[in-house]
């Protein structure tokens, strides 16, 4: 493979940018909480009992309402996920991961829009993503796209 110096050059500055990020508050937060939910033997008992309840849960909803069991599994993983949902690990773990997701999203829009503004960055938000048009739409540029 040529390599030239602008190729060299650029190789640098995303090793530089790699290593920005993993010094990064957000990214030492995320990596902070996601130890401490693995140390967390009640959270783990509850990912490992809802994990173990989606087995049963996808059983169920091959046949729907139909299964025997159909309102007391759908009652069942409802309560455990609001369970784990609530636990201060879990919730702080969630909220480490979407301040890095949020980094990592703008980071990629900044990145994609030197290149040039017509490229398309999926942030994760679906507000978002809907109000620009990925292709193949349908709607013959009535979304503003370039159809």
């Amino acid at each position: 493979m040529i390599t030239s110096i602008a190729t060299s050059t650029l190789l640098e500055e995303a090793d530089l940018l790699g290593a920005m990020i993993l010094e990064s508050e957000p990214f030492q937060a995320y990596l902070q909480c996601r130890g401490e939910l693995e140390l967390d033997n009640e959270a783990q008992a509850l990912i490992r009992q809802f994990n173990d309840l989606k087995l049963d849960y996808e059983d169920v909803q091959r046949f729907g309402k139909y299964h025997p069991d159909y309102d007391k599994v759908s009652t069942e993983i409802r309560q455990l996920k609001r369970t784990l949902d609530l636990h201060p690990t879990v919730v702080a773990f969630k909220k480490a991961e979407k301040e890095l997701e949020t980094l990592l999203n703008e980071i990629s829009g900044m990145i994609a829009h030197a290149v040039s503004h017509t490229i398309k960055v999926p942030t994760g938000n679906p507000f978002f993503d809907s109000m620009s048009c990925s292709g193949g739409c349908g709607s013959g540029g009535g979304c503003s796209c370039s159809a």
